[in-house]
């Protein structure tokens, strides 16, 4: 890491602000982010906090940009194809940028997580699109199993991301407490939908729609974890004792490596070996095939994870009531 990076610090409202504490935590960041995406991204921040830019401004600029240069992939011009890899890693950084912006200023709320991930979504549709697109009226691919391959592609997809994203949340709320994880329960999303008035704030109120199947989808696919959590909350409360943090910490520091590959730098880069050899039907399959796979393990190791804990509290809590 640049050492330069690492001293460089400013002052905002008092406060220092460094590359250290803009990251969410050397457990679950990339090592591509920690070498490109971050340093860019939190040179991006630094220039927003005196402008008053906020996060928000800086995710929905990144959706503008990494769309368009998700459409470029459609021709079949590499030159084209290369413009729209320069705006997609562009957009990238941005949307490194906002949640480093976010952490630094403390201006975190879940409008800007739902933006955060609305980002990646309406970029991958775009590309998802433009990559059918191209297939099928550039290429001459059969019509119907294309668009079977890119649906199939992109509900894997937005499966493995969302899980992804679930299992490093709960890594984070182990590791910093509840104020440095954005773990969510379907029931308190749920509350909040019911609470927000469409005529008052309608664009809140679609988006915690989303959010809450969204949030709804992560919970089916982990029930191990969802008896788990229900029975240390009763236990325990949100006075979870250090020492059993550290422990699930440890524990589950060796899977963020999995929850790292299922996230967008390893999908971009296999897109660009495709986009330069000219087979971009292969990214389909990498992500029904390759994806899909380290999404099965991912789950299966931390459901077991998760399960054992769920009997080790159980057995806690009867010897507490003899």
């Amino acid at each position: 890491m640049n050492d330069k990076i690492m001293e460089d610090t400013i002052k905002d409202n008092n406060k220092q602000i460094t590359f250290a504490n803009s990251l969410k935590s050397s457990d679950t960041e990339e090592w591509w982010d920690i070498l490109f995406n971050r340093p860019i991204g939190y040179f991006w921040a630094k220039c927003a906090i005196p402008l008053h830019i906020t996060p928000n401004m800086i995710t929905i600029a990144s959706i503008f940009i990494g769309a368009v240069g998700g459409w470029l992939f459609y021709y079949t011009d590499l030159k084209t194809n290369i413009i729209g890899m320069l705006l997609l890693t562009l957009a990238n950084t941005f949307d490194s940028a906002d949640g480093q912006l976010a952490r630094l200023t403390g201006n975190k709320t879940r409008l800007g997580r739902i933006l955060d991930g609305l980002a990646g979504d309406v970029w991958f549709i775009v590309i998802y699109l433009a990559l059918v697109l191209r297939l099928t009226l550039l290429e001459g691919y059969s019509v119907i199993g294309m668009w079977i391959l890119a649906a199939t592609a992109g509900a894997s997809h937005i499966l493995a991301a969302g899980m992804a994203d679930y299992y490093r949340n709960i890594h984070l709320f182990f590791l910093k407490g509840k104020d440095g994880s954005e773990h969510d329960t379907s029931a308190k999303v749920r509350e909040d939908f019911k609470n927000t008035k469409f005529a008052e704030k309608p664009f809140t109120k679609v988006s915690l729609w989303f959010y809450l199947n969204y949030t709804k989808t992560q919970e089916a696919l982990s029930p191990k974890f969802q008896s788990f959590w229900n029975i240390l909350t009763s236990m325990y409360g949100n006075n979870i004792p250090q020492d059993l943090c550290s422990e699930i910490r440890e524990k589950n520091k060796k899977y963020m490596s999995l929850t790292n590959i299922l996230q967008f730098n390893t999908r971009v880069i296999f897109l660009f070996i495709t986009l330069f050899i000219g087979q971009v039907w292969l990214y389909f399959v990498f992500d029904v095939v390759v994806m899909n796979a380290i999404l099965i393990y991912l789950i299966a190791k931390e459901e077991k994870l998760f399960g054992n804990y769920s009997k080790e509290l159980r057995q806690i809590n009867k010897v507490r009531r003899k």
